[in-house]
């Protein structure tokens, strides 16, 4: 008990949608639990079953979540927007009350929900610092003594006594993310906050967050960011429609996670076979180093393409293969299969064969890639097969934390490959 820091068990969130409920008399209430019988009686009589139980009006936000967090993890939580991440960290701070269940926080809790919450455009950066830290609930002696380093963090020394009205939008995010960084609390509940400001002040950050982590406090962490989530946290907690889908380390977690917001089927393509068409693909998918078909990978490991074809007629010549690869409607490279195996131009026989092609995946960036594909002959100038967008697959910067790798993906250019730098001494 005494190393716990949060103890979820059985919580559960219930919201009530559709019209916003008004002010009610006592008249009101009683009338409508006089009328409630005969409302579902009505409903089931038109067949509306649902309307007859009033089980439209309520949506579970979380249902049955348990976990335990110790003290000193730094934990993440993933999954797609409406999965209840949000709301989960509102019942951990206490702005939201469960519907069943409960939860026990065993430390003071400060939270970054929402940035800059509690600003006010009228006063000044300095008094709105003063206004903002109160309301995160630091002491008079606490903002006092962290000002200085408040304001240097947000970088608006020169705008400090300058009403917040006239701040740019990434300056007040700056201000808001720069006062509720420096709060200390035993337990620190962080949502979506590092993608403020510009790039460099997101590396910054990221940084001032892995400073939290290394202090021995208690994080809980949410975040689209899985580069982020991978950096900081030692284990992760997926998200599915309010329930928990999985809890595990974070590399493991972050790969279901990419799985499930990938098309299945987008990994694999197959084509039906035609005899009248003298070289085929039959099928080409996108497959790991143990073939197994995947539509995420990681940037560390190789993406092989799987690719079965087909010849139907004897001594075929001149003829390739060829594929396509590119990234957000830009060509990375093309590649024939005569380009390692000449002799297909002068003759291939009847029959299926299957190529295991390696990707250099190890210097591209990040993000979703697609293939095109065709076969043709070389010699007669025409194209047999043709397939824009045959296939898609994901690489992420998952695995990776490294000097370089780290922020690899915020590099220009299209692909991220480290080079040799060599100093010479005059």
């Amino acid at each position: 008990m005494g190393d716990v820091a949060i103890r979820v068990e059985g919580l559960s969130k219930q919201y009530r949608i559709g019209k916003t409920e008004q002010y009610r008399t006592f008249r009101d209430t009683l009338t409508d639990a006089l009328t409630a019988p005969f409302k579902r009686t009505y409903g089931l009589l038109r067949g509306n079953a649902a309307a007859a139980a009033n089980l439209s009006e309520v949506i579970w936000a979380l249902k049955d979540i348990s976990f335990e967090i110790k003290k000193g993890e730094v934990v993440g939580i993933i999954g797609r927007n409406g999965a209840g991440k949000s709301t989960l960290l509102k019942i951990l701070s206490r702005i939201a009350e469960p519907t069943e269940g409960l939860a026990e926080i065993y430390g003071r809790v400060g939270a970054l929900l929402e940035v800059g919450t509690g600003f006010h455009p009228e006063l000044t950066g300095r008094e709105n610092i003063y206004l903002n830290a109160a309301i995160l609930g630091m002491t008079r002696t606490e903002i006092d003594r962290k000002f200085d380093e408040i304001v240097a963090f947000a970088e608006v020394e020169k705008f400090i006594d300058t009403p917040v009205k006239h701040y740019s939008s990434g300056m007040g995010l700056r201000l808001g993310f720069a006062v509720a960084a420096h709060l200390e609390p035993e337990i620190l509940v962080v949502d979506e906050v590092l993608a403020v400001g510009d790039l460099a002040f997101q590396k910054k950050c990221l940084g001032k967050m892995g400073d939290v982590a290394q202090q021995g406090r208690t994080v809980l962490f949410v975040s689209h960011n899985t580069g982020a989530i991978n950096q900081l946290c030692q284990s992760c907690v997926l998200l599915k429609d309010g329930r928990i889908n999985m809890i595990g380390k974070t590399e493991d977690v972050i790969r279901e996670y990419l799985d499930q917001a990938s098309d299945g089927s987008s990994g694999l393509r197959v084509f039906p076979e035609d005899e009248n068409i003298p070289l085929q693909f039959l099928s080409i998918e996108a497959v790991d180093e143990t073939l197994t078909p995947r539509a995420s990978f990681s940037v560390a490991t190789t993406v092989y393409l799987r690719v079965k074809y087909v010849v139907h007629e004897d001594s075929l010549t001149g003829t390739n293969l060829a594929f396509a690869l590119s990234r957000n409607g830009t060509d990375i490279l093309t590649s024939y299969d005569t380009d390692t195996n000449p002799l297909y131009l002068d003759t291939r026989q009847r029959g299926c064969y299957e190529y295991l092609v390696a990707l250099p995946t190890n210097i591209l960036k990040s993000g979703t890639y697609s293939l095109d594909i065709s076969a043709g002959s070389l010699y007669q100038r025409k194209i047999y097969q043709r397939q824009n967008n045959a296939i898609e697959f994901q690489l992420d910067d998952v695995l990776e934390n490294t000097a370089f790798l780290g922020y690899s993906e915020r590099r220009r250019g299209l692909l991220r490959m480290p080079v040799a730098w060599s100093e010479q001494h005059n």
